[in-house]
């Protein structure tokens, strides 16, 4: 609020006295002594209102959902939603009409949770109109008003309900709340791909969402939408390996919570409308693409030179996130696993290959005749093997030279291959 960038916003919006309130999530986490991201704004001003005035004061205006009451002002290269007062004037669970308003409570009725209906005006007066301030203390996820109409009014709202949980809730969800959710589940399938990913992707966010993740899958929630494991045990020893970085994968657990293969992976990331790098990682997590995957204790039983060939192939980072997966389905169940160092030393190799790069390309083996094909593909993965053989000692002078003894070798000179 005393930042700069805010403060330009809103002397810009404020200049002849109009009102406007933060609210939401910047609200509900400063409350809650997290760290804020976002920053979204109220204000009673329509949007064409609040474009000139953003532009008045020479800060940049982008019109994001202007039909919806919503411009996006960004200072600095820090954005801020304004959005205008608005009731619901027709919803069908996807998307609403609205009506612009100037009734701050009626705004604040639209939202779905209690604590998400908070708001603070600039000098720092505080609003709670549905006692979402005492909610969040309590770790009580609540809907504002009856959860079946909150619902049935925005049907993400259902998922949004178990990723607040996961992320705020100490009380365990109410029942009556959960009964719904159940019935009204089979409309998660309406959904478009992308809502869906946004809230199962920060449900899996969590510091722990195994525990929200259990009721999910007793009750089915997810069944429309993602074909899950009937348990979260894969989920709950992949937790206990991610104890030890401090990153968390939301897509590495997604990949914990769904059976292996690589037709449902694919299918599952069309369905949620991944990015490419995220539809990569979990068909890879689901089908890793080598002739065979060994369990983790098994994997240094496998030749060095396929060992480097898997690391550089999916980069050390996602194989790394394999291994991971691998020994939490090789130990779920097992609480009381301790350190295991077969897997420490599987990922202790994953780093040592990564930062070694085979000293050949294509264009080695091209320079000395060798046309493009099985040949030239050939050659090379025999030089890599010897390479590695020798714990990829030899430079790059050295694999030339076994390159030229290998065409030699086989009785193929380079005008065999086709000259270039």
């Amino acid at each position: 609020m005393r930042a700069p960038a805010t403060l330009a916003v809103v002397a810009a919006l404020t200049a002849d006295g109009a009102e406007l309130r933060f609210v939401g999530g910047c609200v509900r986490d400063a409350l809650a002594g997290r760290a804020v991201r976002d920053i979204d704004i109220a204000t009673e001003l329509v949007p064409e209102e609040v474009m000139r005035r953003i532009e008045a004061a020479g800060l940049k205006a982008i019109p994001t959902g202007i039909a919806h009451g919503t411009v996006t002002a960004v200072v600095d290269g820090k954005p801020f939603e304004i959005t205008t007062l608005r009731v619901d004037v027709e919803t069908d669970g996807r998307r609403a009409k609205v009506a612009f308003t100037d009734d701050w409570i009626a705004d604040a009725a639209r939202r779905d949770f209690t604590f998400n209906a908070l708001s603070c005006a600039p000098d720092g007066t505080f609003y709670d109109p549905f006692g979402g301030a005492a909610d969040l203390a309590a770790g009580r996820v609540r809907f504002v008003g009856e959860a079946r109409a909150r619902i049935e009014e925005d049907t993400l709202r259902l998922l949004r309900f178990f990723r607040f949980q996961a992320h705020f809730g100490k009380e365990p969800p109410d029942p009556e709340t959960l009964d719904v959710a159940a019935e009204l589940a089979p409309k998660l399938a309406q959904l478009s791909g992308e809502r869906l990913r946004n809230e199962l992707l920060r449900l899996l966010e969590a510091p722990d969402p195994v525990p929200v993740i259990e009721v999910v899958l007793a009750r089915r929630i997810l069944r429309a939408v993602v074909p899950v494991r009937g348990d979260a045990e894969v989920l709950r020893a992949l937790l206990r390996v991610e104890a030890r970085n401090e990153t968390i994968d939301p897509v590495l657990r997604l990949a914990a919570l769904v059976e292996p293969g690589r037709a449902g992976a694919e299918a599952l990331a069309a369905r949620l409308r991944l990015s490419n790098r995220q539809c990569f990682a979990l068909v890879a997590l689901l089908d890793p693409p080598f002739d065979s995957w060994p369990p983790f204790d098994s994997w240094m039983e496998v030749s060095l030179t396929d060992r480097h060939r898997a690391v550089r192939k999916l980069g050390a980072p996602l194989f790394t996130q394999m291994l991971r997966l691998t020994w939490a389905r090789h130990r779920q169940g097992d609480e009381d696993a301790g350190p295991d160092p077969a897997f420490e030393t599987a990922l202790a190799e994953a780093e040592r290959l990564a930062d070694i790069e085979f000293p050949l390309l294509g264009r080695d083996a091209r320079a000395l005749g060798v046309r493009e094909g099985p040949e030239l593909g050939g050659l090379l993965d025999a030089v890599e093997a010897w390479w590695a053989e020798r714990d990829f000692a030899p430079s790059r002078a050295d694999c030339l030279e076994r390159l030229k003894e290998l065409i030699a070798a086989d009785r193929l000179r380079p005008r065999d291959f086709g000259r270039q």
